[in-house]
């Protein structure tokens, strides 16, 4: 057993929580959520969470799952947020005699589970809603607000972004040159599954079809009604656009295919420069896979 724990990671489809599921049978672990989407609850076929057709209970096959579908899709959280409550399941883990292992895809958590986050200021309230209104409203106007070093597009971290500049004066980036605290698992060992791309166009292509079979539909209604950003996950937006008349079942499918190996493109360069893994399987994982793990 490491009381580190482990880290496991890798594109999107590439079988990582299926090797993590494997690894804590072998060693008494807890499994616990780094992908910002699996996070939320209602969207698990959307999410390809672990949870897809499957009861939401606190774990699976006699395996303690953490921080997989807890949140509504009423609710925002933040990176720190999200630290704060891995550092809990993490001690939570330990504190059993269980072994913590962190599986996901979402690489900014995984940088703050490695290296923690920059200290931020407490937000109110009345900032919040007033950051959030204005991106609802105009997101290019509320980018204009914030400094051109500043290069993010997706509407919550404009948000983010935003309501800090507008609860202190000081802009988002200031805060995030400063000094990094509150990591949960730098020593962790770290493991990354990346199978060659070919494999994973093959496997995207194969299991989009499933997750529309197994109540991504009804999930994507759900993120109608509740106003949820249908933007934060791929299928989630095809499928909403797709609801409303805006495109046909099969162009909602090809984009969602499409979209999505375009993002496991990008989590591949970034677990090229930004991760650093102890071991790295360039294939779908086997148990041999799961005794090197151990092994090493």
């Amino acid at each position: 057993m490491t009381s580190n724990g482990y880290i496991i990671t890798g594109p999107t489809a590439s079988g990582k929580s299926d090797i993590a599921h494997r690894l804590a049978h072998r060693i008494n672990g807890t499994i616990i959520n780094c992908d910002s989407v699996q996070i939320y609850r209602g969207i698990e076929n959307i999410s390809a969470s672990p949870f897809a057709n499957h009861p939401i209970t606190d774990e699976i096959d006699g395996v303690p799952y953490r921080l997989f579908s807890v949140l509504p899709l009423s609710d925002q959280i933040s990176v720190a947020e999200y630290l704060d409550m891995a550092r809990r399941e993490y001690a939570d883990a330990i504190s059993a005699g269980r072994t913590p292992i962190f599986v996901g895809g979402t690489g900014y958590y995984i940088n703050a589970l490695i290296n923690g986050i920059s200290p931020m200021p407490d937000v109110s309230i009345n900032s919040r809603a007033r950051a959030r209104e204005l991106v609802a409203k105009d997101i290019i106007a509320a980018r204009s607000m914030l400094p051109d070093d500043f290069t993010a597009t997706d509407p919550q971290r404009v948000a983010r972004a935003l309501e800090v500049f507008f609860e202190t004066g000081r802009h988002l980036t200031e805060f995030q040159n400063m000094p990094r605290i509150g990591a949960v698992a730098p020593n962790a060992k770290r493991i990354l599954i990346c199978p060659d791309s070919g494999l994973l166009r093959e496997r995207i292509a194969a299991r989009i079809p499933q997750m529309l079979t197994g109540g991504a539909m009804d999930e994507a209604h759900l993120v109608i009604k509740s106003g949820w950003d249908e933007t934060r996950a791929i299928g989630a937006s095809q499928l909403c656009r797709f609801i409303r008349g805006e495109i046909s079942e099969t162009e909602c499918i090809e984009n969602w295919i499409t979209k999505t190996n375009q993002y496991a493109k990008r989590q591949r360069t970034w677990f090229r420069t930004q991760y650093n893994p102890d071991i790295i399987i360039n294939r779908a994982g086997t148990d041999a896979d799961v005794d090197e793990i151990i092994a090493d």
